[in-house]
């Protein structure tokens, strides 16, 4: 069984500066990919893959580049994983499944430092409040004890460093033993998602929006500020550097960057917490399975009244997160049809009450004369319906 886990760590000034290098060097080699295999297409030559770059760069390209020899101090691993990360975004254009790749840009952070376990005999220690990695040696933990740290039923087969607003996060796959499943005891749950509340349960469990709290509003309030303020410094980094030249450049338009770059990632991890903290309540319970709505968050999003609200809530990373606790546990997920009227049904009798409007909360069936809150009827019909498909 695999599983991932993520934690901060705190490197050294030295340690720092060879992640920066190994991502520096990454970020290079996924570029580099990119643009050759542009300029094969435009030229009408065959589209190379990840492996026959790797050869093709190693024998060919650095031969007639002497001066990107550097890169071999890199670590091996990270650059050709690199190439292949290229190529996997390559191919999914192909598919049509998604659009062309983007270069990697330094500005957005973006690259990691990726390594390996090298065959059977090598192992990446692990110990409660460290880990030795390859070219940094031991680096510390910040959070003690969250990754399992016995050889026997636990092994880390691979792993990246990213850099995010100026902080280290380590991310392990790592092999273990299969949990014995849970016996399901407790009752099915049904979730509703929607913006007026995140979540509402059939039981009458209500989680609130947090970006309508004080908080979040506050936090967003001094992002607002912060960007008109990053905007106003690049306007004038663009006038100085007309008169001066490129090399102008602003200390204090880097500083700005990273206090944005910090309030954007204080968003992400309130909203990741919190989603958490509703998976492990839902879960805890031990339910015979889970139903959930397959929303179409990419047609919603057309909307332009509703379309940032949408985009706040993070209704696929919740999704994503349910799914994979579930499957941990051996619980069932359901994913109802997309187009079933879940808000409209009588859950009593199955009355479906066609003109009913966004502004009416409560649920007031004609037929039966059952009312209830329109949410909590909504996440009883998605725990009840028979048209769902297995979320794995």
């Amino acid at each position: 069984m695999l599983l991932t886990y993520k934690v901060e760590i705190q490197p050294t000034k030295k340690q720092a500066w060879l992640i920066d290098n190994h991502i520096s060097g990454s970020r290079w080699a996924y570029n580099l990919f990119l643009d050759i295999n542009r300029q094969r297409y435009e030229c009408g030559y065959h589209y190379m893959g990840a492996y026959e770059f790797s050869k093709w760069f190693n024998h060919e390209y650095l031969e007639a580049n002497p001066d990107d020899r550097w890169i071999k101090d890199q670590y091996a691993k990270s650059v050709k994983q690199s190439f292949i990360d290229a190529d996997t975004a390559m191919k999914r254009f192909f598919k049509k499944l998604s659009g062309f790749p983007h270069w990697r840009s330094f500005k957005r952070s973006q690259g990691s430092y990726y390594f390996v376990k090298n065959g059977k005999t090598q192992i990446i220690f692990c110990h409660r409040h460290r880990i030795k990695l390859p070219k940094l040696g031991w680096v510390r933990l910040k959070e003690f004890g969250y990754i399992p740290t016995d050889a026997d039923h636990f092994v880390i087969k691979q792993g990246r460093i990213k850099c995010k607003a100026g902080r280290y996060y380590l991310t392990c796959l790592v092999e273990q033993v299969e949990l014995p499943k849970l016996e399901l005891i407790g009752e099915p749950i049904g979730i509703d998602l929607g913006l007026k509340e995140f979540a509402i349960l059939n039981d009458g469990t209500l989680y609130h929006n947090q970006n309508k709290s004080s908080r979040v509003r506050r936090i967003r309030k001094r992002l607002r500020r912060l960007q008109r303020k990053m905007s106003r410094q690049y306007q004038a980094l663009k006038a100085r550097r007309q008169k001066e030249g490129k090399s102008a450049t602003d200390l204090n338009l880097a500083k700005t960057q990273r206090k944005v770059q910090r309030l954007y990632q204080r968003l992400t991890n309130i909203q990741s917490d919190y989603q958490n903290k509703i998976i492990a309540t839902a879960v805890r319970t031990k339910p015979q399975w889970v139903a959930l709505e397959d929303l179409n968050v990419k047609g919603m999003m057309k909307n332009r009244h509703l379309a940032k609200a949408i985009s706040y809530q993070g209704f696929y990373n919740f999704r994503i997160k349910l799914i994979t606790k579930c499957q941990q546990l051996g619980i069932p997920v359901h994913l109802t049809n997309r187009f079933e009227p879940t808000s409209k049904l009588c859950h009593q009798c199955g009355y479906k009450k066609v003109d009913l409007k966004l502004q009416d909360r409560v649920y007031e069936c004609q037929n039966c004369n059952y009312t209830e809150d329109r949410d909590i009827n909504a996440a009883l019909n998605i725990r009840d319906t028979e048209n769902f498909e297995l979320a794995y």
